[in-house]
């Protein structure tokens, strides 16, 4: 393929992107308009969309997804000589969480073709000291949560599922949010839903609902069945160690507005990922992504692998090029034991031969509901141009 045949765009194309309408911002309109903005009954109705809507009993809503899995392991009760297995291949707070109850992450490898924590390598890890399995379900696949259920059965482990990237997402025809012990949603603006910022968690557990409704507003409670005495009206106790991780009604009542059309989002999502499938499937040296039988993912990201073999340069020099293109391609994660701060501790990248491979070869593409055609189109023309002037001779 030669210059001339080089896509154009006018504009970036992000990797993703909210969508925001109307009727969103009447709804954070309406609650500016109202006594409350926070701590008010916008909240409540935010948590019970999404418990609704994820089949779980009870929700908690957070000014953030990593304040919420904070949250998560406080109620698991991990502390200092916890040690709690998780995925490197995720965003930093799937295991800073840990560190924050004072607990210690330890990192399993991923399968090599969901890219998923690895069942078998989490067997592996497990100790006397381990208290925790945090799985991350890594794109908006949901991960095998069978064989996780029964690790963490087996061996008296919390399951802590981080779904960041799986809301609407199921397993076995189940919905994210009914499987694990306690189940993470996160409303940052490239997720599926948005609150601007934002995290739930969701759970059957009533103990951990209500360890969790106190550890978000400074440990302080005024449920007249849990006060050890009552001055009257006006009392309150701080029974824990509590933080301010309180989500504002702003920010809720935009949550439950897009509550309402996140089952739109999630079609429009499945339906670019099918377009990129066909489109890359037969490509040489690409490596489109594998889905389990039992899985149906909402595809939060799409990751395109390229095969170092086939490409000059590999995936480096692609990711170079497609940003030259204004295709906003992006890589889903470094791992996180690269990290300086985690070297520090003593981690290191032995022993993890998928998360390397795949941290040399994954590239994200954009995918977002409020992509056009034409941007689909601009996004399969650009790697195919890419792929035909890097394939090696």
């Amino acid at each position: 393929m030669t210059e001339s045949n080089r896509p154009t765009r006018t504009t970036f194309l992000p990797y993703g992107q909210q969508a925001i309408d109307e009727d969103d911002i009447a709804a954070v309109v309406n609650v500016l308009r109202s006594d409350f903005i926070t701590q008010g009954p916008a909240i409540e109705r935010f948590e019970r969309a999404v418990a609704e809507y994820s089949g779980a009993k009870f929700a908690v809503a957070f000014c953030n997804g990593t304040a919420a899995l904070h949250g998560a392991c406080y109620a698991a009760g991990i502390g200092a000589g916890d040690e709690v297995i998780t995925t490197p291949i995720t965003f930093l707070a799937s295991s800073n969480c840990v560190l924050y109850c004072g607990g210690t992450p330890v990192f399993a490898d991923i399968r090599s073709d969901t890219y998923n924590l690895d069942p078998d390598e989490v067997a592996k890890k497990l100790t006397s000291r381990t208290k925790a399995i945090i799985a991350v379900d890594f794109t908006g696949q949901p991960v095998e949560i069978d064989r996780l259920s029964m690790l963490a059965r087996d061996h008296g482990l919390v399951l802590i599922q981080d779904a960041a990237h799986s809301l609407g997402a199921t397993y076995s025809g189940r919905r994210v949010g009914s499987l694990a012990d306690m189940t993470m949603f996160s409303f940052h603006p490239v997720k599926h839903v948005t609150t601007g910022e934002g995290g739930v968690i969701v759970t059957a557990n009533r103990a951990y609902y209500e360890k969790l409704l106190m550890f978000r507003s400074h440990g302080m409670t005024k449920d007249q069945q849990l006060l050890e005495q009552n001055d009257g009206p006006w009392y309150y106790e701080m029974q824990q160690l509590g933080y301010n991780y309180r989500i504002t009604d702003i920010q809720a009542s935009l949550g439950t507005s897009q509550m309402a059309k996140l089952d739109g989002f999630v079609e429009r999502r499945r339906e670019i990922a099918q377009a990129y499938n066909q489109a890359f499937s037969d490509v040489p040296g690409l490596q489109i992504p594998f889905q389990l039988p039992q899985t149906d993912s909402s595809w939060h990201l799409y990751i395109l692998r390229w095969d170092e073999e086939h490409f000059d340069g590999g995936r480096d020099r692609a990711f170079e090029e497609l940003r030259n293109l204004r295709i906003g391609v992006h890589v889903h994660y470094i791992p996180i034991y690269r990290q300086p701060f985690y070297r520090k501790l003593g981690y290191s990248s032995d022993g993890f031969i998928e998360a390397e491979r795949y941290y040399r070869t994954a590239m994200t593409l954009p995918l977002f509901p409020k992509m056009t055609d034409a941007d689909i189109q601009d996004v399969i023309d650009g790697v195919k141009f890419v792929t035909a002037k890097l394939r090696k001779e």
